[in-house]
């Protein structure tokens, strides 16, 4: 086995400090069921995902105390509503106005329900998840839960041959680090930037 020369600089660090959370996220918007059989929506980027036994689970964390998360555990679904560049104002919208300040009808947006569970789903959305709380951790005020995909429902003109074969350039997604940020190019499959 040949050795190659390290062609990676090194780069200085400083410390900040532990305060910073800073961690790149993908942004949903997740739609719920209210007990009184309306919808409630609320963006929400403590998204990820695992694998259990070849089944993939959403993994969705919330703080405190509000409607999105009393609507979680009270019904076990919800739809996760992948929220794309053109979706940014929607999702800052229902950031900045709260289920406890009343309905959310300032901006016009178009709602179904679930093909397979008995939640809402954002029409402006190009991939979204209707997902079944599994469990659930607690941590200090927040909640975590593993949820069972139930189904995902994607853009008619959005073509995938299998699980990862996603366009993300397509899908054109909003990140969120504390700011909103959209992906750059794509770079390459596993196995093609590398020399090895």
């Amino acid at each position: 086995m040949n050795e190659k020369e390290n062609t990676f600089p090194s780069r200085k660090k400083k410390s900040i400090g532990s305060n910073y959370s800073m961690c790149v996220q993908p942004s949903f918007i997740i739609g719920t069921n209210n007990d009184n059989g309306s919808y409630n929506f609320a963006p929400i980027t403590w998204v990820s995902v695992t694998c259990e036994n070849d089944d993939y689970l959403i993994v969705i964390s919330m703080f405190g105390t509000k409607r999105t998360k009393q609507n979680v555990v009270r019904t076990g679904v919800f739809s996760a509503n992948l929220v794309s560049v053109d979706m940014l104002e929607l999702m800052d919208y229902f950031g900045m106005h709260h289920a406890a300040d009343g309905k959310k009808d300032d901006i016009t947006y178009d709602v179904s329900r679930g093909e397979v569970l008995d939640v809402p789903v954002l029409d402006a959305s190009r991939w979204v998840y209707e997902c079944e709380v599994e469990r659930s951790v607690e941590v200090g005020e927040s909640t975590t839960f593993f949820c069972r995909i139930r189904n995902i429902q994607v853009d008619e003109g959005f073509v995938c041959k299998d699980a990862f074969d996603i366009d993300l350039a397509k899908l054109d997604p909003v990140i969120y680090s504390g700011k909103y940020y959209s992906i750059g190019k794509f770079l390459g499959s596993i196995g093609d930037v590398s020399e090895w």
